[in-house]
């Protein structure tokens, strides 16, 4: 996987550079992930596989079906990709574009992990809470997961904060087996 990350870095920093220039990183996050979910398609990615699809009917093929969710940008990208044969790429350029975006923008993504339904006030004091910690933006997603027991476990980049009534049993179990 290191290998696919390295070759999908250049592409990234491209778009990244241009939606900056642009004004627009949210934009071309959009774009780049709708573009990532069509190439991902197993039909479309089928089709793309295809030796006998040249690069004009591939890029004919991914335009038509996004449509006018590209830009004349990002059209022009896509093009680019589909001549250089990286476009089955596009979902780590895309996940690359994002850690760009969010560094440039100081933000994170946390996941929060309930076992129970949190109130929007709930999850506003633990986003302000991760926020202060954390010193940056911070952009939830917010799930349920009974097997929790009680409490909650926040990921926010490679941190674990795990507050769940089910690691603090693991923990006990840990130490009487000790």
């Amino acid at each position: 996987m290191a290998e696919l990350s390295t070759i999908a870095r250049p592409y990234a920093e491209a778009a990244f550079d241009l939606a900056r220039q642009e004004s627009a990183l949210g934009a071309w996050s959009q774009m780049l992930r709708f573009g990532a979910t069509i190439v991902a398609d197993e039909r479309v990615a089928a089709a793309l596989d295809n030796p006998r699809l040249d690069a004009g009917a591939k890029e004919s093929l991914l335009l038509s079906i996004a449509g006018d969710r590209f830009d004349a940008q990002a059209r022009n990208f896509i093009r680019v990709l589909v001549d250089a044969d990286r476009i089955a790429m596009l979902p780590q350029i895309a996940a690359q574009f994002d850690a760009l975006k969010d560094a440039a923008e100081a933000t994170a993504k946390a996941t929060i992990e309930s076992a129970f339904d949190l109130t929007e006030a709930q999850v506003a004091g633990l986003k302000a809470a991760l926020e202060k910690r954390f010193g940056k933006k911070i952009e939830t997603s917010v799930s349920v997961n009974p097997a929790l027991i009680g409490g909650a476990r926040v990921t926010v980049g490679d941190a674990v904060i795990d507050g769940s009534v089910q690691a603090r049993l693991d923990a006990m179990s840990t130490q009487l087996r000790a």
